[in-house]
């Protein structure tokens, strides 16, 4: 009977230590944080990266809070010790399409998302203190930026051009993050995942487009034959150097052959003036001397005398 009671003890023990241990630990995991109130008052905020709370020292309200990173198990007082437990992980904001009114007046239907997370538990649990609380603040916030950037650019704009919008969405993630700040909260991302018109608003706006298109087109046509006339005048430009440098050139050595020749001319003349004054005489008559011509001649001449012999 002992050794009955024996082993049913060590059960029992292991029980007890199970639910003390339950009661004086909690376990907080990487996806994560917690805040740990004590007689309904936040006394500890463990949390993924304590360079996010620390802002919360500068507010008496906070002043003697316990700020712990990381995950793992910590102690509590059972009974008195409560924990609350928040997500850290990335979060998902999606709601409906709503109607957004661009600068020139169109109607736009936007169907939008963001991605958000709690960066600081302790000012959420204040301020929020649920997700849902968070995706009704978030939608308010989010949507009047939208709206108030959107209001700014034309239909156009916001349905063709990717880069101003991926612009303007950055400028409404920086806006937005300094309106939710103070409840805990940081936007990661806004993105639009489609844009529709009402059928009302299409055919203006593709009309628009068109247009658009067009004019710059021709603005580009433009731009290309302005380019190609600048083209065509510097190699007009550059032929008429380069023909005017070759004509140069041909001058230069035409006039060093001729003065090579008359070089060569005059020291002939040197060598046998008679000579060189009858050489130039048959090149005379050479050139006088073509088809069907007739020459008359002295018989005394020098030349008549070579013909026949005579000298």
């Amino acid at each position: 009977m002992r050794a009955w009671k024996k082993w049913l003890v060590v059960p029992a023990v292991l029980v007890v230590a199970v639910i003390l241990f339950n009661l004086l630990t909690f376990r907080v995991y990487v996806t994560e944080h917690a805040v740990v109130t004590r007689f309904g008052n936040v006394y500890k905020a463990v949390v993924a990266d304590a360079s996010r709370v620390e802002g919360i020292r500068n507010n008496p309200r906070f002043a003697g809070i316990e700020i712990v990173e990381g995950s793992g198990l910590f102690f509590k007082i059972p009974f008195i010790d409560k924990v609350e437990y928040y997500n850290c992980r990335l979060l998902t904001y999606d709601v409906d399409p709503r109607e957004v009114t661009t600068r020139d007046k169109k109607k736009v239907i936007l169907d939008n998302y963001a991605q958000w997370r709690i960066v600081n538990p302790v000012l959420f649990r204040v301020t929020m203190r649920t997700e849902a609380a968070a995706y009704v603040r978030l939608e308010d916030i989010i949507y009047s930026q939208l709206n108030q950037h959107i209001g700014k650019i034309d239909a156009e704009v916001l349905i063709s051009d990717k880069d101003h919008v991926t612009a303007m969405l950055a400028e409404i993630v920086q806006a937005a993050n300094a309106e939710v700040k103070d409840y805990g909260i940081e936007i990661i991302d806004v993105r639009i995942k489609r844009t529709d018109l009402p059928p009302e608003n299409n055919a203006n706006i593709f009309n628009r487009m068109r247009t658009e298109r067009e004019r710059m087109a021709m603005q580009y046509r433009s731009e290309g034959q302005e380019e190609a006339q600048k083209i065509r005048s510097e190699a007009d430009r550059q032929a008429a150097v380069i023909e005017a440098q070759a004509y140069a050139e041909a001058e230069r050595i035409r006039g060093e052959g001729e003065a090579e020749a008359l070089r060569i001319y005059a020291q002939a003349y040197n060598q046998d003036p008679e000579f060189y004054e009858f050489y130039r005489t048959l090149q005379a008559y050479r050139k006088a001397l073509q088809d069907n011509t007739t020459l008359v001649i002295d018989a005394d001449s020098d030349f008549a005398k070579f013909l026949f012999g005579h000298r």
